[in-house]
């Protein structure tokens, strides 16, 4: 460990400003407030915040605030039950599943005063379907009624499977059974918002955090714009229906990319929770602090296919660059945080069959492997495919130090393993990537992607709707229609139609899975009932206790 970095790193992030109000007690004052005594915590986050608006968030930061300021019908609770939020009671479903009925909450409000009604949740999904919205979580309103026709411009927006019935009563209908359906209601992409903030903001909603309201536990204070500003704050909402319950009254989050900062930090209680990777994780890793969290999330490499000439459309390329990654060493050497090598695209303990299998074993482990050999013969292939003596690409990652570690050790085993291919680096900040991804802007890009739901096709739906570079195959899809359709209602056939598909994207690498993510948080050991969601919105800070 290079002490003169860590000291050089830490002088230079407290000398821009980067200042943590209180200390690791929680019992902090919050003088921006000019109140005494508020139990406060200082958060430490790896990425700046994409988005603010329910309607355009995908990424796994953007899910974390937006659960803390927002709720749906449903929350998750500290053992990922479903409990009731913005509902009052569970809601009733007809005997072909296909519609579902629901009494909201009348204490429900928004942070302004404003009651939250039906109109709010309807409001809220038609601006997310909408074409115009752009939004990139659309399909997974894709089950709704008419939603894939409204989608495609053939139907108006109104004929949406979802209505107000009066202010506290809303219903949903579907056009097929979706067998996880009320999970989806705890995703930030299926919350309320507010159609007069809305409209009143416009093109500036949500924005900064003043530009909206929010019906959660928290509001949102001192944001400043996506993807630029790096601190943000939570705030005990006193509209709350459930304040009571809410023990935390301030938490302060400051971006922190550097491990041995956030480490510091931690040490001098300047910080709470913190992220530490590779050799930092692995030294604290007896620290009574250290929780290493195993996430329903996988690390993989995304080839870009969108043009018809582009190289990552040739099949033996993109196993050539999969067979050659030691994934049990990039995990073990250059992680060391507890992620474990991935054997394909849906992580372990995600989904069972209903003979209790799980998933990533009835797939096998067959596909991910490393072979230097192999790597070498399909490279050989795909060069005389391609009619090319050399390759040359270049990896997009986030420039968290975690992820520029991990491409740096892609980059050597990849040239070390196959000689003839050379790799490029474009760490940018993760806002950046994101943008970049959408736009096909990259050769290969690393991304992280997490489970929506508890459910295998959170991920094999992500190849078919949600993939940036464009890989398509009209088995993988016939295999998701199955499932989605035909054997919806047989758990075992639906089961095995996506066992099948992950299969079949993995026999030809349809992107590269690397490792199932884990976290190495030092957590301050005051602080009881911190929840990690293995799926959906990863941190939920209602539950924040202070001892």
């Amino acid at each position: 460990m290079n002490l003169k970095r860590i000291i050089t790193a830490t002088i230079l992030s407290l000398s821009l400003g980067f200042v943590l109000v209180g200390c690791s007690t929680g019992n902090s004052s919050e003088t921006t407030n000019n109140n005494q005594n508020l139990k406060s915590l200082n958060f430490v986050a790896q990425q700046e915040l994409p988005t603010a608006d329910l309607s355009l968030a995908t990424d796994t930061v953007s899910y974390t605030v937006l659960n803390n300021v927002y709720e749906g019908l449903y929350r998750q609770d500290k053992d990922n039950n479903l409990i009731l939020a913005g509902a009052k009671e569970k809601g009733t479903v007809s005997e072909d599943s296909l519609t579902y009925n629901f009494k909201l909450n009348p204490e429900a409000k928004w942070s302004n005063g404003d009651a939250v009604t039906a109109n709010d949740y309807v409001y809220s999904w038609r601006r997310t379907v909408n074409p115009k919205t752009a939004s990139e979580y659309a399909y997974l309103f894709d089950s709704l009624k008419n939603a894939k026709e409204i989608k495609a411009g053939e139907k108006e927006i109104d004929e949406l499977g979802i209505h107000a019935i009066s202010d506290y009563e809303l219903q949903i209908e579907l056009s097929s059974p979706v067998p996880y359906f009320e999970r989806l209601l705890t995703l930030p992409s299926f919350f309320p918002q507010n159609q007069s903030v809305v409209e009143k903001y416009g093109k500036d909603y949500a924005l900064k955090s003043e530009t909206a309201v929010y019906n959660g536990p928290f509001v949102l204070e001192g944001f400043d714009g996506p993807g630029t500003d790096t601190k943000w704050t939570y705030k005990k909402n006193d509209n709350y229906f459930d304040k009571d319950n809410v023990k935390v009254d301030i938490i302060n989050v400051n971006v922190v990319k550097e491990s041995a900062t956030a480490l510091n930090l931690f040490q001098n209680n300047q910080a709470d929770d913190i992220v530490l990777t590779g050799e930092l994780a692995q030294q604290n890793q007896n620290h009574p602090a250290y929780h290493p969290l195993l996430q329903a999330t996988t690390q993989y490499l995304n080839f870009n296919q969108i043009e018809p000439t582009s190289p990552f459309r040739n099949e033996n390329l993109r196993k050539a660059i999969a067979t050659a990654i030691d994934r049990s060493a990039l995990t073990t050497s250059i992680l060391g945080n507890g992620s474990i090598p991935a054997t394909g695209l849906v992580p372990k303990n995600l989904m069972k069959s209903p003979t209790g299998i799980d998933f990533t074993e009835a797939v096998g482990d067959s596909y991910n492997k490393f072979d230097a050999e192999k790597a070498k013969q399909y490279f050989a292939k795909a060069k005389e495919e391609l009619k090319i003596d050399n390759f040359e690409f270049s990896i997009l990652s986030s420039d968290t130090d975690s992820a520029k570690k991990v491409i740096e050790y892609l980059q050597n085993i990849i040239e070390q393993t196959l000689p003839g291919m050379k790799v490029n680096l474009t760490p940018v900040p993760f806002s950046v990537r994101l943008e970049r991804s959408r736009a096909g802007n990259f050769d290969v890009s690393m991304v992280s992607y997490g489970a929506d739901y508890l459910d295998a096709s959170t991920f094999t739906d992500l190849l078919r709707y949600n993939n940036s570079g464009r890989w398509t195959n009209d088995t993988y899809t016939a295999l998701l229609e199955s499932a989605a359709t035909t054997n919806v209602r047989d758990p075992q056939k639906r089961f095995d139609d996506l066992v099948s598909a992950e299969k079949l994207e993995l026999e030809v690498q349809a992107c590269a899975p690397l490792y199932q993510v884990a976290e190495a948080h030092m957590i301050n050991p005051k602080i009881k009932n911190f929840v990690s969601h293995p799926a959906g919105a990863k941190f939920d800070y209602k539950w924040l206790e202070i001892d």
